[in-house]
This record gives C-alpha cells, structure tokens and sequence, in this order.
C-alpha cells in the first residue's frame, strides 16, 4: 500500500508523471540502477520537512506509476521530528528545509547512521497576514524581530513592536491593531529558517538567544498556519513559498526588507531563484548509505530523483525552484560518490 500526503498533489501528479515521462525521466550516466521499467521492487519510508513532503511524494508517486512494484511512505512532521527517526535508523531518508544540526549529526553518529545530504530545490519563506490587512505591505528584520523576536513577548498589537523598531533604526508604521501570530512550531525547518535568517543576527546584537517570542499560535500543519492566518484580519505569520502561492486567495503575502529602511522584495520564483528576496533557503534529503546499499528501492528512488527532468515535472505542480545547472551537477556528483 502506498501512503503519501495527498496535500498539493491529488490529479496534479498523473500530469507531472507525463512530463517526466516526457523529459526521458532516466538517471544520468552516473546513477545506473534508475532507469524505468526495469522492475524495481521494494518500498522507501521517507519523513522530515512538511515542506519537502509534496515535492518527494510527487518524485515517489511518479515513479511508482512507471515501476508498479515500488512502494513508498512519505510523510511530514517536521524536519526536526524527522532527524529524530532518521538519526535512529527507521527511517531511509529524510526530508529537510534546513541544513542538520550539530546535535542532530552527532546523535546520527553515534547511532552509527552514515549518510549523504543532497540539495534538491530552492524555496522561500513567505511573512503573511490576512488579505483584508491594508495598513501592512512590507516589513524588515527589524520590524519582524520587533514583532515576533524573543523580546515581542505579550505583544497584543501591531503598534507595541514600535519601540523596539524604532531602537533598531527603522521607520515603518505598525498598526494599533491586534496581533494574531500563527507560524510553526519549534520542530518545523521553516521555524528554524526564519529564526536563523530574519532574527538571528540582530538577536546576537542585543544579547539575545536564538529564538521567537514563544506565546502565539504554532503549529506543523501548514494548511492549519494558512487557516490561523486567514482566520484574522490583522494577523502575521509565515510559512513556505510554496504553500503561500497556493492560497492567494486566503492571505497576503508581505514584502520583506533584509535592512531597515531598505528595499522591499517580494516572494516570486525569480526573486527567491536569484537570492534577491531575503528568506530564501535550500531544500534537502538526507540518505542512508546503508539503507540505499542494501535496499535497491532506495536506490532507485533517489537515482529518479536526481534524473533529468524529474524535479522539474513535479515542480510543475509544486512550486519551488529549481536549482541551477551547477548546483544539480554538485547534487548528483556528491550522490555519485556516496553510491
């Protein structure tokens, strides 16, 4: 039985099959064993980042459809939730919106779990709020540590981020409105994204630790952030691109300035391709090199992964960037070596 997120997928994926199909969906020359219809037999569990679910899923659904004896799980608890069962050797690979931890690779280590991290996509991560939210187009780190940051706590309105905003220099008007935050939870790589990319630094200027204001809504649901979100008219929160783009119709995305004052970019494919739109991050699995020695399915499953044309067919339907030429010839190269 194949278990997957249906969750951005649904009849999307028979017509992300056809393109791969289309774009010849074999490995590179340096990842043999792939190639459809050569009878691949075995299942895959994959688990970790909710935002790289859609994207593994649609690669897994895709090559089930060519090869009927593949069977997969793909599910999305977190990227930290995912290390956990990774790092303890139940799971073949993991799906991550951020880099592993130290802590994380040492517990892999001492398990005795080896594995290889291939870059397989680009995303960003979108700041929300509600689409009936007029006073609220653009916000800086500044305003966004003022807001959420770990010295925001008890912050009921928009206006009471305005002290710490103005001692970091900037001169955005916030709102006295209320401020409903919904984001995710601390298990979550986009959690952990955000922090390191919009809090971090101004963080470690003012003594700081690490981290968000802890009282507001969290959640690793992303659709369960959207409906937060949607659900008040002067809220705040963020998830990834992707999920964003496919609820327009639900919330409004917010321009994000890496300074204060400075410029304002918003989330779209070129912005975040070309690393002009500030929380943009990569995207990674983490293989077993043990699981993918002794299981052909892991294998192949990742050997399609990497073939030429498959991300880009499943990110017809989802929509994160693809990498660079360069970039996917390190992914491949670094897959090559491990195998």
């Amino acid at each position: 039985m194949t278990l997957a997120s249906p969750r951005r997928i649904g009849g999307l994926v028979l017509a992300a099959t056809l393109v791969v199909a289309a774009c010849g969906g074999s490995p590179t020359e340096s990842q043999p064993g792939g190639s459809p219809g050569s009878g691949i037999k075995g299942a895959v569990f994959v688990t970790g980042s909710s935002t790289v679910e859609p994207l593994s899923a649609g690669v897994a659904e895709a090559l089930e459809e060519i090869e009927p004896g593949f069977n997969y799980t793909v599910e999305g608890p977190g990227t930290g939730d995912g290390f956990k069962k990774f790092c303890s050797g139940d799971a073949d690979i993991a799906n991550a919106s951020r880099k592993i931890r130290e802590e994380e690779a040492r517990t892999c280590a001492d398990e005795g779990i080896e594995y290889v991290a291939l870059k397989v996509a680009i995303d960003g991560m979108s700041v929300l709020t509600s689409v009936n939210n007029t006073a609220v187009s653009c916000l800086s780190f500044a305003d966004l540590y003022a807001l959420v940051g770990p010295e925001s706590s008890g912050f009921g309105k928009w206006s009471d981020g305005a002290a710490i905003a103005r001692e970091l220099g900037s001169n955005t008007v916030l709102p006295d409105a209320d401020l409903v935050i919904t984001g995710p939870g601390e298990e979550s790589g986009t959690f952990d994204s955000f922090v390191e990319l919009a809090l971090a630094r101004i963080a470690d200027a003012r003594g700081q630790d690490h981290n968000t204001r802890p009282d507001y809504t969290a959640s690793a649901n992303d659709n369960a952030i959207i409906e937060g979100i949607s659900g008040s008219d002067t809220s705040l929160g963020w998830v990834g691109f992707a999920f964003a783009e496919e609820n327009r119709d639900m919330v409004k995305e917010i321009q994000v300035s890496k300074d204060v004052n400075g410029t304002c970019v918003t989330p779209t494919a070129e912005t975040i391709s070309d690393g002009s739109y500030p929380l943009s991050r990569g995207l990674y699995i983490y293989v077993n090199k043990a699981k993918a020695a002794e299981n052909p399915a892991v294998a192949a499953y990742v050997d399609y992964y990497l073939a030429e044309g498959t991300i880009a067919g499943v990110l017809e339907t989802v929509p994160y960037v693809n990498l660079t030429a360069d970039a996917l010839a390190e992914t491949r190269s670094a897959w090559a070596s491990a195998r």
